[in-house]
């Protein structure tokens, strides 16, 4: 009888024992974790040199470009921001509409490369009367 338990004690003290490294190394990973966190911390902040910041990112408009025209039509007038901020959506307005129908135009087609040709189609289609004609004629003398 002696001999069976010390048998169960030597099993419940490994049992408890196996226990005590599962929490020890539970414990240990926290903070390894911690560690390797402060880690990385120190080697992105150096001594001496500055936190990074964000990079803004830029607006894409057609600003630049509307105001070269402008200057090219009119070289003494100027144009107000929220002028400048109406232009912009204008032209996205229209760069949409015709990306779109020239896109539905080459599906009509059931083609799968976007030419030349479906934009100026695409222009006669949403632009009224002569306002198209300029615009593909002057498309066409920018083009050769």
């Amino acid at each position: 009888m002696p001999k069976k338990r010390i048998a169960e004690a030597t099993d419940s003290q490994k049992s408890t024992q196996h226990l005590k490294e599962k929490s020890s190394q539970q414990l240990k990973e926290p903070q390894r974790k911690v560690a390797k966190k402060e880690a990385k911390a120190s080697k992105a902040v150096k001594s001496g040199s500055k936190p990074k910041t964000k990079k803004r990112s830029k607006k894409e408009s057609y600003s630049y470009f509307i105001y070269k025209v402008l200057k090219q039509v009119h070289p003494d007038t100027g144009i107000s921001s929220k002028a400048m901020s109406i232009m912009n959506s204008f032209v996205n307005d229209i760069f949409e509409r015709l990306a779109g129908e020239a896109s539905r135009l080459v599906k009509y087609g059931k083609s799968k490369t976007l030419s030349s040709r479906d934009i100026q189609t695409a222009t006669r289609l949403l632009l009224p009367g002569e306002l198209a004609k300029h615009a593909v004629s002057d498309s066409q003398c920018s083009g050769a």
